[in-house]
């Protein structure tokens, strides 16, 4: 089985985005161990200063969970035009080290429009070297109608790109690393 660790940039409780993170889960559970990560809005604020030879043990702990998963999902809104705050922060954590080098990640991001925090999200996950793939992004638009906060998805175009993402997610964890590919 893969591990793989997902990170919901929304911190609200009952999230669209959230939601696709279940449903996402439920069309890899026959080959893929899902963790969600529930802390996103717990991390300290980056600051280089605390970052230098030990970091904080929650800021570690975070870390040790995306260095030992196979790869990492990230579901995500945008908020005023670019990434949530607190998902960019628990990024920013990871730029001084190479836990993401490599690692093959698959990007959703799901909001009215997206598409800035999509193209954001990207180029933040080239400049540390995340393993992606054309196949493993997906930007839903009008994602309150169209998925639920329990994973239900009502728009059968965005059931089938889903489902896509999934297979093809399935794919990239069974792969030899091959580096930064868009």
């Amino acid at each position: 089985m893969k591990k793989v660790l997902a990170l919901c940039g929304s911190t609200r409780t009952h999230s669209a985005n959230l939601g696709i993170i279940r449903y996402v889960e439920k069309n890899l559970s026959d080959e893929v161990q899902l963790e969600i990560f529930n802390e996103l809005s717990a991390l300290p604020h980056f600051n280089p200063d605390l970052d230098k030879d030990n970091a904080p043990e929650m800021v570690e702990r975070f870390r040790d969970k995306i260095r030992n998963a196979d790869g990492v999902l990230i579901c995500t809104p945008e908020y005023v035009f670019s990434l949530p705050g607190a998902l960019k922060n628990a990024i920013e954590w990871c730029v001084s080290t190479t836990i993401f080098s490599e690692k093959p990640v698959a990007l959703i991001t799901a909001s009215a429009s997206g598409a800035l925090a999509h193209e954001s999200l990207q180029l933040v996950m080239k400049t540390i070297y995340a393993d992606l793939r054309k196949e493993t992004q997906l930007l839903i638009q009008g994602a309150k109608g169209k998925v639920d906060n329990n994973g239900t998805v009502s728009h059968s175009d965005t059931a089938d790109e889903l489902n896509k993402l999934c297979a093809a997610f399935k794919t990239h964890l069974k792969e030899p690393k091959a580096g930064n590919i868009l």
